[in-house]
């Protein structure tokens, strides 16, 4: 069974909305624009991309990423080659960009509880706030990869969703506090054959 994982810049009060600066949120850019730069804190970047065989996205993620990331080939060059699977239930093929890597459109979590049951390694899930709700819902996460920043921004859309679900216990598997403040937390998802 492969990995599903979790990974997101977080404040403190959980919102994970637009930390690189994407347009439509009050926030926006909240990363780099409010956190002195310290490049300690982004070792975890560099590992997932050097780790992960494949990204999940939600739709807005995707659309907000497609245009952005192929063109960004220092940043994000093993992403670019990683396969890609998107989750919708509007977007149809037509709507892909042809200079990102193979990209398949999956239609539901149950679509995606079949991806994890294929041959491969980790699965990263990037942005994709309400993917990641239903994924966490569905029992599907396996691990989750925070960079925690010191701030308190209020409204906008949330790592955590708000379902009345049983507890999910977490496993810290890793932790470092950088100078900047940026807290990097690792958490396994504790199942009950762990036990």
């Amino acid at each position: 069974m492969r990995t599903l994982i979790i990974t997101a810049f977080m404040s403190v009060d959980g919102v994970m909305e637009a930390p690189g600066g994407e347009e439509g949120y009050r926030n926006a850019g909240w990363t780099y624009r409010d956190i002195p730069f310290d490049e300690a804190a982004y070792e975890i970047k560099g590992r997932e991309q050097d780790e992960a065989t494949a990204l999940l996205l939600g739709r807005r993620s995707y659309e907000a990423f497609s245009p952005v990331w192929p063109e960004m080939t220092e940043d994000f060059a093993r992403y670019n080659d990683l396969p890609k699977y998107v989750v919708s239930t509007t977007l149809t093929d037509d709507d892909l960009v042809d200079n990102w890597g193979p990209t398949i459109i999956l239609r539901s979590v149950e679509d995606v509880a079949r991806l994890k049951e294929t041959d491969g390694g980790p699965i990263l899930v990037h942005g994709s706030a309400t993917l990641g709700h239903s994924l966490s819902e569905a029992g599907l996460v396996d691990r989750y990869h925070l960079l925690v920043f010191p701030l308190l921004l209020g409204a906008g859309r949330r790592l955590f969703g708000a379902a009345d679900v049983d507890a999910i216990p977490l496993v810290l598997t890793e932790h470092e506090a950088y100078g900047n403040g940026v807290q990097k937390m690792v958490f396994d998802v504790a199942r009950k054959e762990d036990d």
